[in-house]
């Protein structure tokens, strides 16, 4: 199969790259003019350039693919208004459907996360059969484009397009540029993180996420979700494991309603001064925001099952950022 990936310069996407190679597929990476792909050189792809929200040269790129692996979803980076975040992030995404549509591809994956799934009612493991009756309460940036961004693609694949929806659990792994979820790690290890927000998370190796986001591409039933599941733990173990391996002191819990209330002021420090806060909505909606999940489903129906440690994956993202600089 010729499989495109779009947002391989970021963790997922550099690891469903990867997986797509190991997998004997034709790699097709769709990259942004301005994006540094120079670091996906090893993997021998075939290049094309296009913007999302140019949809001529986006279709262009998409034509002749078997199947495409949508990874760039939108991600908040600066205090905005949780209005405008939703309605870049549908705009950006229904650029690239409509693309699809227009070079009729035949398999897509939108790449989702956990967060868009409500919290099981009886506190069990979230599942896909989770859905929000209507909007979410918290008016969380990070919480309401991905549940908008979940609700748009299971409309897609409702009014036709063959769109199946592949949510790997919190993400940790080399290639980790930026860094993005891997912030956790690194922040700890600098000294700057030293209070953490209770909650429960799943974290997954991300090269066993881009196997299972290949798998979901592959066998994968249109307008269905796939979790993608690794370790079911707290943030209190996932921030005290790091912390070992990183020989410091573990951060200390610290309330919801206070790590609000210092978003608040981070915010209101951008706006004086341009400068972006440690806490921002999205790191207290990744470390608060989730749930055990419950990957029956994707083990039933695509055959995936995480194969990677919790300490493998640790030791070996804690050494790729050793190896990079990102932690002095």
């Amino acid at each position: 199969m010729k499989i495109g990936v779009l947002g391989a310069t970021g963790l997922l996407g550099h690891h469903a790259a990867r997986a797509v190679r190991a997998g004997g597929h034709q790699l097709v990476l769709i990259h942004r003019p301005s994006s540094r792909i120079e670091r996906l050189v090893y993997l021998e792809p075939e290049c094309r350039s296009a913007d999302l929200l140019d949809h001529q040269a986006l279709t262009r790129a998409l034509s002749g693919l078997d199947g495409v692996i949508f990874s760039a979803g939108y991600y908040p980076t600066k205090p905005r208004r949780w209005q405008d975040e939703v309605a870049s992030a549908l705009n950006q995404s229904n650029h690239f459907y409509a693309a699809c549509l227009a070079a009729r591809v035949p398999r897509i994956l939108y790449v989702g996360a956990a967060i868009a799934l409500p919290r099981h009612p009886q506190g069990l493991p979230g599942h896909e059969g989770l859905f929000y009756e209507d909007m979410p309460r918290w008016r969380n940036d990070y919480l309401l484009c991905k549940w908008a961004l979940d609700e748009q693609a299971s409309e897609q694949a409702r009014n036709g397009l063959p769109v199946v929806i592949g949510i790997p659990g919190m993400c940790l792994g080399e290639f980790d540029v930026g860094p993005t979820t891997g912030r956790l790690i690194t922040a700890i290890g600098n000294g700057v993180m030293r209070r953490y927000v209770p909650g429960r998370r799943n974290l997954i190796d991300a090269a066993d996420a881009g196997r299972g986001l290949l798998l979901a591409l592959e066998r994968g039933r249109v307008g269905e979700r796939y979790l993608l599941i690794g370790h079911n733990l707290d943030m209190r173990e996932l921030t005290e494991r790091i912390a070992t391996r990183l020989g410091v002191a573990p951060p200390q819990p610290l309330s919801l309603s206070a790590a609000k209330l210092l978003a608040g002021l981070g915010r209101l420090r951008y706006r004086l001064t341009g400068k972006l806060a440690m806490l921002d909505d999205t790191t207290i909606a990744v470390m608060a925001g989730g749930q055990f999940l419950d990957g029956r489903k994707a083990r039933d129906e695509l055959g995936f099952v995480a194969e990677t440690s919790l300490d493998a994956t640790l030791e070996r993202t804690i050494q790729w950022f050793r190896d990079n600089g990102y932690l002095r």
